[in-house]
């Protein structure tokens, strides 16, 4: 099945399944605006618990604040994102729809390096053992021609994209000969640049009122208490500041579901250390943030670093954690190294001093910050993508059939544990609400009485249950139930004083954080 047709299957589950739906949606929706349901919820709050933990709890130097989503305004131009917070826009005569320039050209590079891995997956194929891929790719005649093309559109684009070369941008897509996805056609119109800020007035009248806005990144709510953590946390450098909350952007190329929302929320976390060690410290980063990635077990080979072409102006080093989504690798979380840019604007713009006296050197600075910047709504989709699978199970009759199962790691899954009496009657629903209510405090649990056992089970495999507990006749003569794994359909009879511990075992962040640390 085509990855974009599994794609469209996944968002339809996600609706169907209580994890996702458009805002508005009886009022025919608003654009690039979602809410999470009942069992969206669940997951993306597990989500950001599994990120606060590995951060607050696994890092002595790191605390966490709630910055307020309103600020003095005079806070975005020393940022810069008054004057700079700009996507490089085109738009398409005969779609009437608009794209972002530097994204249409980076999907054009992702087809020449598909070209190339095909060339490299074939030759796999045909030579099998003895295959030796660097060979390969030095020396393939259509590898090296592709690589050649790559390079060299790779090189005219940084060198546009670092220049601000508009007119270079549009030029490219000429080139290259990208047409519309609608329209077919290559009717283009100029770059320019659009700034992404909402922009809103606080006040009782108009004429006294404050033009503000809605902030599109939590950094900077970190930034301006930089002093306050740092005094009253009596904090020592090197150390961190932690946020999760909500963002606000006015994408007008929003798209591929809650990939680009106008409403997202970010976990991001600074991290301050003395000036001349945040390369080291940006590349000890890299590292944790990718393990913590990779820890939820989605396969090492669907995740990369992709360093960035253009840095961005407060930064000296920056890379994206990629995750193959099946639209392609794309990013789901940013690391940078952000310089002293951002207190030494705020410093040069308040008035106020914002420097850190350190013991050891005895003298006071700016410090310099690393950052890691992460989308709680990119990563959920990341999960999601990751779990969705379609599989071929025989049914008690012995015909064949699909399963829809999204294999969740059990620490993120929604519900971790369903309980399912056999029948409606003879004490086998008390028996399961006694079972509920004795687990009910250590883990999120359902009862579910209605339809065939085998119906139930599909149920839960939809929102990615990784245990169901089943209530017969004899559990009201030994107390002992039968438990279904998820991902192996196995069943197990065990005493109903051995569930805390089995399922406890597994769904717990503790021997993730154990890995991790």
């Amino acid at each position: 099945m085509a990855q974009e047709d599994i794609f469209k299957k996944l968002v339809a589950h996600c609706k169907e399944y209580g994890f996702v739906f458009q805002s508005s949606e009886i009022y025919d929706g608003l654009g690039a605006v979602y809410d999470y349901g009942q069992n969206g919820v669940e997951l993306k709050n597990n989500i950001k618990k599994y990120w606060w933990d590995s951060m607050v709890l696994l890092h002595e130097n790191v605390v966490g604040i709630d910055s307020a989503i309103f600020m003095h305004p005079t806070i975005w131009k020393a940022s810069g994102h008054v004057d700079a917070f700009n996507d490089p826009l085109i738009d398409n005569k005969d779609s009437k729809k608009r794209y972002r320039a530097d994204v249409l050209i980076e999907e054009q590079l992702a087809k020449i390096e598909d070209k190339i891995n095909k060339e490299v997956e074939k030759a796999a194929k045909r030579f099998g053992d003895a295959f030796d891929e660097k060979q390969f790719r030095e020396t393939n005649a259509r590898v090296l021609e592709n690589q050649q093309k790559w390079d060299a559109l790779h090189n005219r684009f940084a060198k546009a994209l670092n220049d601000g070369n508009l007119e270079e941008l549009r030029q490219i897509i000429v080139d290259e000969e990208i047409a519309c996805p609608v329209s077919g056609t290559r009717n283009w119109t100029e770059v320019r640049q659009f700034n992404l800020m909402f922009a809103t007035e606080m006040g009782s009248t108009a004429d006294g009122a404050l033009k503000v806005y809605l902030r599109p990144e939590t950094a900077q709510g970190i930034f301006v208490n930089y002093l306050n953590v740092q005094k009253t946390g009596r904090m020592k450098i090197p150390f961190g500041i932690a946020q999760i909350g909500k963002a606000f952007r006015n994408e007008i190329v929003a798209r591929q579901f809650i990939f680009r929302m106008r409403e997202f929320e970010q976990m991001e976390m600074q991290f301050f250390v003395k000036p001349g060690t945040e390369l080291e410290w940006f590349e000890q980063w890299k590292e944790t943030r990718m393990k913590w990635h990779q820890a939820l077990g989605f396969g090492s080979e669907n995740y990369r670093f992709h360093v960035h072409e253009k840095l961005a102006h407060y930064a000296n080093a920056a890379v994206d954690v990629e995750f193959k989504f099946p639209f392609g690798f794309k990013e789901v979380e940013g690391i940078h190294s952000r310089t002293n840019f951002d207190l030494s604007q705020h410093q040069e713009y308040s008035g106020k001093k914002i420097q850190y006296f350190d013991p050891e050197l005895g003298e006071s600075y700016v410090p310099y910050v690393v950052e890691t910047s992460i989308g709680v709504d990119r990563m959920f989709l990341q999960v999601v993508s990751a779990s969705y699978h379609e599989e071929e199970v025989i049914s008690a009759n012995g015909e064949k059939d699909t399963r829809v199962v999204m294999k969740l790691p059990p620490v993120l899954a929604p519900v971790k544990l369903a309980v399912l009496p056999l029948v409606k009657k003879d004490g086998l629903p008390e028996k399961a609400r006694e079972i509920i209510d004795s687990l009910k405090f250590d883990f999120n649990c359902q009862y579910d009485e209605k339809d065939s056992i085998g119906k139930r089970y599909r149920r839960m495999d939809a929102i990615g249950t990784p245990f169901c507990v089943t209530i017969d006749h004899q559990t009201l003569e030994d107390n002992t139930v039968t438990i279904r794994y998820r991902d192996t359909m196995e069943q197990d009879r065990v005493g109903i004083d051995k569930l805390l511990g089995i399922i406890s075992e597994e769904v717990s962040f503790k021997k993730m954080f154990t890995n991790l640390k």
